[in-house]
């Protein structure tokens, strides 16, 4: 299998898959392909495993490309305006990502649910209490919002990361939130209540655009546009 990533902002993952591989991925996610990819669709290891995608927010059912008969293609577009990045799983090194980037992955990467081992990081650190967890043996393609930013923190070293800028870690890594210090702060600052503290070792990758913050800045208009 071979691939190459184009166009951003909007990008598209083209992925060459030879006479037999298949590629899984996230419903709605094929743009174009060529015509001997046969697509198959199911739950992906059984309502268990289909229902905790729902949970992270993916489809409980996924599509699967297969190329017969000879080499074959399929391009994979962003739903959203942002960056694709691909990264290998192994069973030891599993992917930590935010809800719904999950775009596509090779048949031995598996896609569950990832709850926050403290509930005040889940509840307050921009996440959410649920995450995506892109594990097993392969290579697995994620959608980020806006420009893709990465460092490698090393052990104890920490980011103090605004809520939802983070995309990708690596599940060596751990978050938590602090309050923001300061009434002042707080009430006029425009950075709300709490900050994630991302801390390593691992590697981070920190998104420039959230999906909650670009719909804050467009309802103004939207509003606007009705009245």
């Amino acid at each position: 299998m071979e691939y190459k990533i184009v166009g951003e902002p909007m990008p598209v993952a083209i992925v060459e898959l030879a006479k037999g591989e298949s590629i899984k991925t996230q419903r709605g996610a094929m743009s174009w392909m060529t015509p001997n990819l046969k697509m198959e669709t199911n739950a992906g290891g059984g309502i268990g495993k289909a229902f905790g995608r729902l949970v992270a927010g993916e489809s409980m059912f996924q599509n699967v490309y297969t190329a017969e008969g000879s080499d074959g293609m399929i391009a994979m577009a962003s739903s959203f305006t942002g960056s694709i990045r691909a990264y290998e799983v192994t069973p030891s090194d599993p992917i930590i990502c935010q809800k719904s980037a999950f775009l596509a992955a090779t048949m031995g990467v598996d896609l569950s649910v990832f709850f926050q081992k403290k509930f005040g990081a889940g509840f307050f650190g921009g996440e959410g209490f649920i995450m995506q967890k892109l594990s097993g043996n392969g290579l697995v393609f994620v959608e980020i919002d806006g420009y893709a930013i990465e460092y490698d923190l090393a052990p104890r070293q920490s980011l103090l990361v605004n809520t939802g800028n983070i995309a990708v870690m690596d599940h060596t890594c751990s978050i938590d939130v602090e309050q923001v210090k300061g009434a002042a702060n707080v009430l006029f600052g425009g950075e709300g209540l709490f900050n994630t503290r991302v801390t390593g070792p691992g590697r981070v990758v920190l998104q420039t655009m959230t999906l909650s913050g670009f719909a804050s800045q467009i309802a103004p208009y939207m509003i606007a546009g009705k009245n």
